[in-house]
């Protein structure tokens, strides 16, 4: 923190800052895998909002269900109960054609993988989603696009002539190109080294500064989630805190005040109740 910066406080869910215009927004959120004795309770009725605008990272320990929250949110899983809205949209109740036709037009994906096509060229994986959805090009986003990533000279390789950074880059550019209403980023430098991660996670953050994008990202790294406005830290299938204008050391402090909390919760439950 620089001196002068406004302290970065933890809040729980109680307190959270209302968000005035959501991207995204789950109520009674619910996600349950299995039945009877290996049921799995993934999702255990989250609210949440998403703001338009807004760069949000999402964090929490391995099964918190923070991977499913995105996936739920971005139409990639139905849930169990409850209901999700995006961009004004209710899409919990769409069915699989119409959630296709969605993640055409108004989401867009970064994932660990990369998941680009290997017989095409760099620019055209960045144009796939406008050419499945018949749509044309808008020449000056795409010119912007790809002089920020400085992918210029870089459009007519082919994913095995990239670098894997260079290959996120051509991932989020695709992910971009169609203008989507939020991009949701899963592990999004997960296979990358450090400095590929920074200039990934830059472009991130400029997309929302400089292009209006929202974006929301599912991290376990403190240093990719303080690139984020807002973290919000998910355990046991429930949101538990959110931390506004993070910095790598904050974030790993809220880490820390989190896990304590979580074992000490743990260790009062498995004590028996006095008699």
């Amino acid at each position: 923190m620089h001196p002068g910066d406004a302290p970065r406080t933890l809040v729980g869910p109680d307190r959270f800052r209302p968000v005035t215009d959501a991207i995204a927004s789950a109520r009674g959120l619910t996600k349950v895998y299995g039945a009877g004795e290996t049921q799995v309770r993934a999702l255990d009725g989250v609210d949440v909002d998403l703001a338009r605008g807004e760069f949000t990272a999402i964090m929490g320990p391995s099964g918190s269900g923070k991977s499913t929250l995105m996936h739920c949110m971005a139409g990639l899983d139905s849930p169990t109960a409850g209901s999700i809205e995006v961009d004004g949209v209710e899409i919990s109740r769409m069915s699989q054609r119409q959630l296709t036709k969605l993640r055409r037009t108004r989401i867009g994906f970064v994932f660990q993988a990369y998941n680009l096509v290997p017989t095409l060229t760099a620019r055209e994986n960045i144009t796939l989603p406008l050419d499945i959805a018949r749509r044309p090009v808008d020449r000056e986003r795409f010119e912007t696009i790809v002089r920020t990533l400085e992918l210029t000279d870089r459009l007519h390789h082919r994913p095995t002539e990239l670098s894997g950074g260079q290959q996120q880059r051509v991932a989020c550019a695709r992910a971009l190109i169609a203008a989507p209403s939020v991009v949701f980023a899963d592990e999004p430098t997960g296979n990358l080294d450090s400095t590929a991660a920074a200039e990934v996670l830059g472009f991130l953050r400029s997309s929302v500064e400089e292009l209006g994008q929202s974006v929301v990202m599912v991290t376990h790294e403190p240093m990719a989630a303080a690139y984020a406005h807002r973290v919000l830290y998910l355990a046991d299938g429930r949101l538990e805190a959110e931390l506004r204008d993070p910095d790598a050391g904050s974030i790993l402090d809220a880490l820390g005040t989190l896990g304590s909390a979580r074992e000490q919760r743990r260790e009062g439950a498995a004590v028996p109740a006095a008699r």
